[in-house]
């Protein structure tokens, strides 16, 4: 009888895995075909042995996940936290989307909250790590966004490139990706991530898949996906199936950097020194804890990469719009503004919506202090 219980959880966790690779749950993308992983053994982020990609420093994250006590973590994530979430809606502005799209050789960005940003480099429209849903999950119940985007998919320009860190679900959103299939987009993504945007209807010939350090040019832009110190995996199950990267962005004129997830690394370093400086550095600050310290970084954290990667200027990101850790939503920006302001750093903190224009100078405000107080409705 013992030997029958024990086969409860077996086919209990089997029954999501045989799902996905049967295909029944689209939202949860494509694991990686036989091809695919013959492909990938050319990449020394790839573990042919085991089918994974690792981190520079492979034991860092399978030890931390070891570690993890799961019934605490989920008492914990499902109880009410004060200031989890905004009292009231964030502050924003409707794009000035005429200024975004007149023709220059500056670069323009525009924030909607975490890790989704729109740009404008060398008159090439950039979408980044999309979220554009109710939720950053692959239920509607939970990870629900603080408030609608500044701008429905409907009402963005022609966007020419998606560019995707990673496939966690809020950096990559099927609903986003199928809103696109049908478009002109061109999407460039790390090793392995297009088997996902293929299973949602996007045409191979349209994916640029890279692999750390490798640059694909077009439109006179050069992308060159760079390390990152994180995991991959969008079931639970099949972790590390596809790689995670950073990106650097750069045109004639300026160079940008962004971290997509990642905990603090030698690789930042090394990314100041072969393609830095940058004129911005768009950095993950937030969904952080101390149970979880090799895959996202704390804000002293956050200001070590910057100063590594030799930018000009830190504008936070992953923040303001998905409850996804245990601190308050408003403890990364509060933190990282005091780390920079004792620092001497620029630090670049747009409320969502707003246009920034990196030839010029950039006096964002503290928007976030007069809502830490505020009432609720």
């Amino acid at each position: 009888m013992k030997k029958r219980w024990l086969l409860v959880p077996v086919l209990l966790l089997s029954v999501p895995v045989l799902a996905f690779q049967a295909g029944l749950f689209p939202v949860f993308g494509a694991l990686p075909t036989t091809e695919d992983q013959q492909r990938f053994s050319s990449s020394r982020a790839y573990n042919p042995e085991i089918g994974e990609f690792q981190n520079r420093r492979a034991e860092l994250v399978a030890s931390m996940q070891e570690e993890m006590e799961i019934l605490p973590m989920l008492r914990e994530w499902f109880k009410e936290r004060p200031d989890g979430q905004p009292a009231v809606p964030l502050p924003e502005r409707k794009p000035d989307m005429q200024q975004f799209m007149a023709p220059g050789s500056d670069t323009r960005i525009i924030w909607f909250g975490h890790s989704t940003f729109l740009v404008n480099m060398a008159d090439t429209i950039i979408l980044v790590d999309p979220v554009f849903g109710d939720t950053a999950a692959p239920v509607n119940f939970t990870a629900k966004r603080f408030q609608p985007p500044v701008l429905p998919l409907e009402d963005l320009p022609p966007v020419d490139i998606i560019l995707i860190s990673h496939d966690h679900y809020d950096h990559l959103e099927a609903q986003s990706v199928r809103f696109f299939s049908d478009k002109a987009t061109s999407f460039i993504v790390p090793l392995g991530v297009g088997g996902h945007l293929r299973r949602w209807g996007v045409s191979a010939e349209r994916i640029t898949e890279l692999d750390w350090w490798q640059s694909h040019d077009t439109d006179g832009l050069q992308f060159t996906a760079t390390p990152a110190q994180h995991f991959s995996g969008r079931d639970g199950i099949n972790n590390n199936q596809t790689l995670w990267a950073s990106w650097v962005v750069a045109s004639t004129n300026s160079r940008v950097f962004f971290s997509g997830d990642s905990g603090y690394d030698t690789h930042f370093a090394d990314i100041g020194e072969r393609l830095g400086p940058f004129d911005l550095a768009l950095l993950e600050n937030g969904q952080y804890d101390q149970s979880w310290p090799y895959v996202h970084m704390l804000p002293a954290e956050t200001i070590q990469a910057f100063r590594d990667v030799k930018a000009r200027r830190l504008m936070p990101v992953h923040w303001g719009m998905f409850e996804l850790a245990f601190h308050t939503w408003y403890e990364p920006v509060s933190a990282v503004s005091l780390l920079a302001e004792q620092n001497g750093i620029e630090l670049v903190t747009p409320v969502l919506g707003e246009l920034i224009t990196l030839d010029e100078s950039l006096d964002t405000l503290p928007w976030w202090e007069s809502l830490i107080e505020a009432p609720g409705p």
